[in-house]
């Protein structure tokens, strides 16, 4: 996400011709968005995309259960960690 916030931010700044990317060549303005590309084609060939998916949704779901069960007055899985 950084690399294509970069990319749009090279491109205004050629497009308009504002400060040193008004003079610089295409390619070196439009490398972002490639390396972009490469970036979510690796992280989904790698796994990487699902398993922060994965990571979320497990932290979702725990903060969940301990909403839950503060509020029937039991222990949270952190508080009951912290007692071993």
């Amino acid at each position: 996400m950084y690399l294509l916030g970069l990319g749009i931010i090279l491109l205004l700044l050629k497009y308009l011709e504002f400060g040193p990317p008004a003079t610089w060549s295409w390619w070196v303005v439009l490398a972002p968005f490639a390396a972009a590309a490469v970036w979510w084609a690796w992280a989904d060939w790698s796994g990487y995309t699902k398993r922060k998916a994965m990571e979320r949704h497990e932290e979702r779901k725990q903060e969940r259960i301990d909403r839950q069960r503060k509020a029937i007055g039991r222990p949270t899985s952190a508080s009951s960690r912290r007692r071993r």
